[in-house]
């Protein structure tokens, strides 16, 4: 009887895990690395149960691609198309956006913003791009000055960074599900700091920035980090964080990936701030 009760309380648990799914397959950064820890990172928070689809490789016919999103409560995507890629069928396109708009949860990370500069409605999703093409007529830059958030439309291209280094984000609303809890500024672990990204950024709220110091080849301002974007009745959450494995390994980025995912999928983040979560002068690593 006692196997029996063990037996029916691990399905409940099973039964109420997050159902997500990564895409992958093509990207200008290594998927092949990187996907494996975003996997693990959802799955150490026994919140998830996480599957992976990966599209054909660059080059090959993209028209049998059709990841079953419905199955899903939310999708996390590492997949790029930059610099020669695949573009999703149509048909998946248009299955991708019913889903977010039917109330479908969406996270994108690091370079999955440069890709598709041409999907209208991509961009729309996902609020703001680099790379691929992108300029004012993309849409504006946002900026944080004098305490606010503005739109500016200065002529130029979308996507830049300098070079890798750690660099600290600061939180913008410290109220937010994603954020609540958090230091209010802490330090991330070697990364490329995204600068200089544009799009519709209709919906868009800012949940944290990061200053991208002309010291390491930025712009002086202080950037969007962290992102949501609201798409029908479907939650967006948009991280520039996750150039390889010493940035996935971040304390700050697996914790703000695992509650952004959390809150894409379910609108509310139930995980608790963690003890060894980044402080605003060092890093913190989970190997």
């Amino acid at each position: 009887m006692r196997c029996l009760a063990l037996v029916l309380l691990t399905s409940i648990c099973q039964a109420a895990q997050i159902r997500a799914l990564i895409i992958d397959g093509q990207n200008n950064h290594q998927w092949q690395l990187t996907t494996p820890l975003l996997k693990k990172a959802l799955e150490d928070s026994g919140l998830f149960q996480t599957a992976v689809a990966t599209s054909p490789p660059r080059g090959a016919d993209m028209s049998s691609f059709r990841p079953e999103f419905e199955q899903y409560q939310v999708v996390i995507s590492n997949y790029s198309d930059f610099g020669g890629g695949g573009v999703w069928p149509p048909e998946t396109q248009a299955a991708f956006e019913k889903y977010l708009r039917a109330g479908g949860g969406f996270v994108t990370v690091h370079a999955a913003d440069n890709a598709f500069p041409s999907w209208k409605e991509y961009n729309v999703i996902i609020g703001l791009g680099g790379w691929g093409g992108r300029d004012e007529n993309s849409g504006p830059y946002i900026r944080y000055r004098d305490g606010k958030f503005s739109r500016d439309m200065t002529a130029g291209k979308g996507g830049h960074h300098g070079r890798q280094h750690e660099f600290q984000l600061t939180t913008r609303d410290l109220k937010h599900p994603i954020m609540l809890g958090l230091p209010e500024v802490w330090m991330h672990a070697k990364d490329e700091l995204y600068d200089s990204l544009r799009g519709p950024a209709q919906n868009l709220h800012v949940v944290a920035t990061a200053f991208s110091d002309p010291a390491t080849g930025g712009t002086g301002e202080h950037e969007p980090a962290l992102m949501t974007i609201a798409y029908g009745k479907g939650r967006v959450f948009h991280t520039i964080l996750g150039h390889g494995v010493e940035a996935i390994e971040c304390t700050g980025f697996i914790v703000t990936f695992q509650r952004g995912v959390e809150w894409a999928a379910t609108g509310k983040v139930t995980q608790k701030a963690p003890s060894d979560f980044p402080g605003a002068k060092r890093v913190s690593i989970r190997p």
